[in-house]
C-alpha cells in the first residue's frame, strides 16, 4: 500500500535530457539492496555525488527548490533500460510523486503506477513548454480525479487507465487491486471450498 494520490502541488525538477535510463536513476551496483526504505539516497547517485561522496552543487536535485520538488519534468524515453523496480522506489524516496514526459520506458511506466507515482505522458511540444515552466520555478498542480495538470493559468488534460487511476486514488498495491476486482469470486470460492474441504478451515473455525 502507498499513500493515496489525489492532488499534488509544488515545484518540478527539470531534466531535459532524453533517454535517462534506469541505470542512471539507480546504478546497477546498488541492485543488491532490495528494501524500499532509504533508497532515495541512491537516486541519480552518480549525478548527485562526486567520487568522494560529496554533493555536486550544480546538479538539479541538489539545488533549491528542486531538491524538494514533488514533480519531475523529463526528456523523452525516461526510465528506459532494465526493469529494475528499485529505480521507482528510489525516485519515490526523494519525495517525487509525479513525472511528466513525452514518453517512458514501458516497464518503468507500469512500475510507477504500482508504487504510488503518477506518470503523465503529454505531447513533446507541451512537455517543452512545461520544461521552461519548471526551469523558471513555476508551481505545478495536478488533480488526479479530474485528470488535469495546471501550471500558471494553463490546464492540461492527461490520460490514465481507469483501473490504474482507481489504484492510485486509493493507494492500492497489486494485492489490493486484485481483492477489489475479485473479492466476490474469492468469497464464493472460499464458501464452496469450506463445504467440500472443511478440514482446511478447521483451525480458523476453532480460533
Amino acid at each position: 500500500m502507498s499513500q493515496p494520490f489525489t492532488t499534488l502541488s509544488g515545484h518540478a525538477a527539470p531534466m531535459p535530457e532524453e533517454n535517462i535510463d534506469t541505470d542512471i536513476i539507480f546504478p546497477a551496483r546498488f541492485l543488491l539492496i532490495t528494501a524500499k526504505a532509504g533508497l532515495g539516497r541512491y537516486a541519480f547517485h552518480d549525478r548527485r555525488f562526486d567520487a568522494d561522496g560529496a554533493e555536486i552543487p550544480d546538479y538539479v536535485l541538489n539545488r533549491a527548490p528542486f531538491n524538494a520538488a514533488p514533480f519531475i519534468v523529463a526528456g523523452a524515453n525516461f526510465g528506459s533500460g532494465s526493469s529494475r523496480e528499485q529505480a521507482v522506489w528510489a525516485i519515490a524516496g526523494l519525495g517525487v510523486r509525479c513525472i511528466i514526459a513525452a514518453g517512458f520506458g514501458e516497464i518503468f511506466h507500469s512500475n510507477c503506477q504500482r508504487n504510488g507515482i503518477l506518470p503523465i505522458t503529454l505531447p513533446a511540444e507541451t512537455v517543452a513548454e512545461l520544461m521552461v515552466a519548471a526551469q523558471t520555478e513555476q508551481t505545478f498542480a495536478v488533480d488526479l480525479e479530474a485528470q488535469s495538470l495546471t501550471v500558471g493559468n494553463r490546464a492540461f488534460a492527461f490520460d490514465i487507465a481507469p483501473e490504474r487511476k482507481l489504484a492510485l486514488l486509493n493507494g492500492w498495491d497489486e494485492t489490493a487491486v486484485l481483492l477489489h476486482q475479485y473479492s466476490g469470486a474469492i468469497a464464493e470460492f472460499e464458501t464452496r471450498q469450506k463445504a467440500s474441504a472443511p478440514w482446511l478451515y478447521a483451525e480458523d473455525d476453532a480460533s
